[in-house]
């Protein structure tokens, strides 16, 4: 029978840890361990060096463990449609439901405990009870809390075996779940208590818990539980940071590669409101090619290959390259990698070497960075047996054409003594020469050597340069040299802030993204929810957003179930609690994501997770409208003043905050205009009903009206000022021109002195204004002898009817003083003037 020792275990805890020394590390294959570390082979950075070897599982668990590895894991089915008649058929049975079933869509996953599974833990309880055996203890926990082996989660007990295992032998993994579990309150097994967290996470720190360490460093970084404290929050990350780095360089040459699996799963769906509306969807971010999803990536390799088949040698290396480094929904494939790649090799070199006649333009820059990746994978041994002889021979080809990463590599080589002769001169040679193609590795081992050699300048500027691209090394290398005053004044936040870099950057050492991407991905939101959360208290920005996303319930103002309740899918009671989703939308937004602060303007406003708070949810939309261009939060603050919420109702506020949402997003016209047409159509009602809301106002012209007279001088004055501009500017290379301007200023003969230049601007515009009406005069003058003209001929064209012998006769006595055109003599007239 159990005993808990609530009552007096934080006393107990403390001398327990420091006279038991390091945790028990658990069993060496449980795979609960790995769902919530990531990776085994990582495990050994998890846990404070030097510690104790394991002492050896009893036979009796040994064996209840073999029988539960012999259980065929069970996979989670969720309905997801694909194909046309795959949605017909799932939309079909969603319409039979509603219509005929009346009754709300059940949320269970329909998994049954198998019967060995339950045989073993009664095997497993057993022996905790009767033998007080850890191993069994450990099991008991994990499988309670993650529900593995088809066993159902009950975190209750699951609390209830980590506490007792904390208490009996100080182990650091279970301190640190029943400080992950006061820190959330997962599964209301025990009330949110920040305090208790604190004090759990702080004994399993000191028993070298990575994830602890984390989650002090973060706690102690925001103020969490505990005022801020940077000397605090420095420390823990530091000694994350040492063991991230001592990780990376402990694997092959170049170091372990750090793989990210970490997105926002909010994103696949266009952000938190949808596409074109949240701020990772629209504006700047609308074609961020960060937003690639996976069935997008399948189409690029379809077309990647099709173009490869067609001899475009570019597109082959880019097909190569995604194999080799990998991304989302695409796994590494070294093997692939390095078909593609010697597909490229193969057209620009011979077997023996030597190049091929006549290859095509740019094939040497494409072939060299080819041979560098090829010689990469030979000097690591991925995919491929380990060989530092081949790989210096391909890094050799491609240094012939001038490939940084060929450099980098030799330099590499050189510096350890990779299958050459140790050199540490030639290695800063092929380092120089690799970083002044910008190759960050490069750089930061240059900035490396520079240290070693005292040169402090020159080593900061290669780490800075590094440091543009993300590189690890270069933001540890920062971290170091702020945190002990190297070359610079110390500064303790902007340590912390590069030893955080560094830390978050090994995911696979202490967080599970991979097993909580694969559950979403799989639709078992539960088991999504517990790896993310614990990301998520270690103080990633994705994992809070993701776990925020997990428990929002706001998914659109106007849902179906409100008119339709039977319509609702049943959530599960681990995904109702509005409040944590708060919380996490409040850490999220601290770690600047727009959306999550948009989001939590809304929970403030609608009173979710917390009492409706309108004055809160104002600051937060202002926050994101004036700090970062939120086009969302410019609307809802439109609406806020549309309708008087948190501020006095001022239609005019709300039309320039409508309209500064339109300027932000081209893409938020229609919900802009609609909401344009409503308010003009609110205002015209206050307007005509003598309303005493601030009415919609025309913006007014700033300029001031001018008259005349005061229009003509500014005009003659801005007319002036350009003819003098255009003059000096055509004249500024006519040293003649200046040296006379320099001159007539600081004439000496007297000429000028009794001229005075200043002229009276009434009589200016006097003159002017006379000139235009004579003007007038004039123009009006030529109008009249026109109209004068045409009416004489018209009164001649009349005559004419009279007879054509009268007519002819008055042609001949009246044709004026020149021929008119048609006269005989008009073609001697013209030749005649011609010729003189």
């Amino acid at each position: 029978m159990r005993t808990t020792f609530s009552c007096f275990l934080p006393a107990l805890l403390l001398f327990q840890t420091c006279a038991a020394g390091p945790s028990q590390q658990p069993l060496e294959d449980d795979p609960t361990l790995n769902a919530a570390t990531g990776n085994a082979d990582y495990r050994e950075f998890l846990f404070a060096p030097g510690q104790p070897e394991p002492q050896p599982v009893s036979q009796r668990v040994q064996d209840i463990w073999d029988t539960l590895r012999a259980v065929q894991p069970v996979a989670f089915h969720v309905n997801k449609p694909s194909g046309l008649l795959g949605y017909t058929l799932h939309y079909g049975r969603e319409a039979f439901r509603i219509l005929f079933l009346n009754g709300p869509a059940s949320d269970k996953t329909g998994r049954k405990t198998n019967p060995t599974v339950a045989r073993a833990v009664e095997e497993l309880k057993a022996a905790a009870d009767e033998d007080q055996d850890t191993d069994a203890m450990f099991l008991l926990a994990e499988m309670n809390f993650y529900g593995n082996f088809t066993h159902p989660r009950n975190f209750t007990e699951a609390f209830l075996w980590y506490n007792d295992l904390a208490w009996l032998t100080g182990n650091s993994t279970a301190q640190s779940m029943v400080g992950f579990m006061y820190a959330t309150g997962i599964g209301e097994a025990v009330e949110r208590d920040q305090a208790k967290a604190l004090m759990y996470h702080e004994f399993a720190a000191e028993g070298g818990n990575t994830r602890s360490e984390m989650t002090l460093a973060y706690r102690y970084h925001t103020g969490i539980g505990t005022p801020k404290t940077c000397d605090h929050a420095l420390f823990y990350y530091k000694k994350v940071a040492d063991k991230v780095i001592d990780f990376y360089r402990s694997g092959p040459p170049g170091g372990h590669a750090m793989i990210r699996d970490s997105y926002r799963w909010a994103d696949e769906e266009g952000g938190v409101y949808g596409e074109g509306a949240s701020v990772s969807s629209s504006g700047m971010n609308a074609r961020d090619p960060s937003h690639v999803t996976e069935a997008s990536v399948e189409d690029v390799l379809e077309f990647l290959d099709l173009m490869s088949r067609k001899g475009e040698l570019r597109h082959t290396y880019t097909l190569a390259k995604m194999h080799y480094e990998g991304a989302r929904g695409l796994p590494r494939n070294f093997h692939r990698a390095m078909k593609y790649f010697k597909v490229v090799i193969r057209k620009y070199w011979n077997e023996d070497g030597s190049i091929k006649q006549n290859p095509p333009a740019g094939l040497d820059k494409l072939a060299a960075k080819a041979a560098g990746h090829v010689g990469l994978m030979y000097l690591r041994g991925e995919g491929v047996a380990q060989s530092y002889g081949t790989a210096l021979i391909w890094f050799r080809r491609g240094l012939a054409n001038g490939d940084g990463l060929c450099q980098h590599q030799m330099g590499l080589m050189y510096l350890h003594g990779y299958g050459v002769p140790q050199d540490a001169y030639k290695a800063s040679s092929y380092f120089k020469a690799a970083a002044e193609q910008d190759i960050p590795a490069a750089e930061t081992r240059l900035g490396a050597l520079f240290l070693d050699q005292g040169d402090v300048a020159a080593a900061t500027r290669y780490f800075e340069l590094a440091a543009r691209w993300g590189w690890m090394e270069a933001y540890y290398y920062l971290a170091e040299m702020t945190n002990f005053g190297v070359g610079r004044q110390r500064h303790c936040g902007v340590a912390t802030a590069y030893y955080k870099l560094v830390a978050e950057k090994a995911e696979m050492v202490h967080s599970a993204f991979a097993e909580a991407n694969a559950a979403y991905e799989a639709g078992d939101k539960e088991s999504a929810l517990i790896p993310a959360m614990m990301a998520a208290e270690q103080g990633y920005e994705t994992a809070q957003a993701n776990v925020a996303y997990l428990l929002d319930e706001q998914r659109s103002l106007f849902s179906l179930n409100s008119i339709l309740p039977w319509v609702q899918k049943t959530r599960s009671a681990l995904l109702r609690n509005t409040r944590l989703a708060l919380i996490y939308w409040t850490r999220s937004a601290k770690q600047t994501n727009i959306d999550s602060l948009i989001k939590m303007g809304d929970y403030y406003l609608a009173g979710t997770g917390t009492v409706s708070d309108a004055d809160k949810a104002s600051t937060c939309y202002h926050n994101a409208a004036e700090a970062h261009r939120s086009a969302q939060a410019y609307w809802n603050l439109g609406w806020m003043h549309e309708n008087g919420i948190a501020v006095q109702q001022d239609f005019h506020m709300a039309k320039r905050y409508y309209d500064l949402a339109l300027d932000t997003n081209k893409e938020a016209y229609l919900p802009v205009k609609l909401s344009l047409l409503k308010l003009r159509a609110r205002g015209y009602w206050n307007r005509i009903t003598n309303g005493n809301i601030n009415p919609i106002r025309d913006d007014e012209d700033s300029r001031p009206k001018l008259t005349l007279r005061e229009w003509i001088a500014t005009f003659i004055r801005n007319d002036e000022a350009e003819y003098w501009e255009e003059l000096y500017e055509s004249r500024e290379d006519d040293e003649d021109f200046i040296g006379r301007g320099l001159d007539s200023e600081n004439h000496d003969d007297g000429y000028y002195d009794d001229l005075d230049f200043d002229i009276d601007e009434g009589m200016l515009e006097g003159l002017l204004i006379v000139g235009l009406a004579a003007t007038l005069l004039v123009l009006v003058y030529i109008r009249q002898q026109q109209q004068r003209n045409r009416q004489n001929e018209n009164a001649a064209n009349a005559g004419n009817a009279n007879g054509n012998g009268n007519a002819n006769a008055n042609n001949a006595n009246n044709r004026g003083f020149f021929p008119q055109p048609g006269d005989p003599e008009f073609g001697q007239w013209v030749a005649g003037g011609v010729g003189h």
